[in-house]
């Protein structure tokens, strides 16, 4: 399980632009790292979409943006044309990083439980280091969190 201010276990995943996401290697500053359940799902779209909205202002703090699921680089290609998100989604089929990211567990619905993928934002330095977990995220207001946590940080 990761943790803040400890480093982050190097991986590689396909990513929507066609080449392997390797994190050591891409990462060359601040990387939100946001791990959500499913593509074309209300939550998750409008998470996607705050995110591509303030993209320039996470760019201007000089932070890049990633968005993980379990669903297949087809699916992704899908959801990143349909609502032109200027980042690159990566696909993890095998559950395997986003487990290590703390995003897999219990869930419930209805009162039924079940095994699933945990809405969760890592914020990574380009040192590799954790800077912040946000665990079970709420979408509402979420992505002005997150912003106003790099604003805070720079300042």
């Amino acid at each position: 399980m990761i943790k803040e201010n400890k480093l982050l276990k190097d991986f590689k995943l396909p990513s929507t632009s066609g080449k392997e996401f390797h994190l050591k290697k891409d990462l060359k500053q601040n990387l939100v790292i946001y791990v959500y359940p499913k593509d074309n799902t209300p939550g998750c779209t409008t998470e996607s979409i705050e995110f591509a909205k303030d993209y320039k202002n996470f760019k201007k703090l000089k932070t890049d943006i990633i968005g993980i699921s379990k669903d297949s680089i087809e699916s992704h290609l899908k959801f990143k044309n349909k609502f032109k998100f200027p980042f690159e989604l990566v696909s993890d089929e095998k559950n395997k990083v986003i487990k290590e990211l703390g995003a897999w567990g219990e869930k419930s619905m209805y009162g039924k439980k079940f095994m699933g993928i945990k809405r969760t934002t890592i914020l990574v330095g380009k040192n590799q280091k954790v800077i912040k977990i946000w665990n079970n995220v709420k979408v509402k207001d979420h992505v002005n969190t997150v912003l106003q946590f790099l604003k805070d940080l720079k300042n």
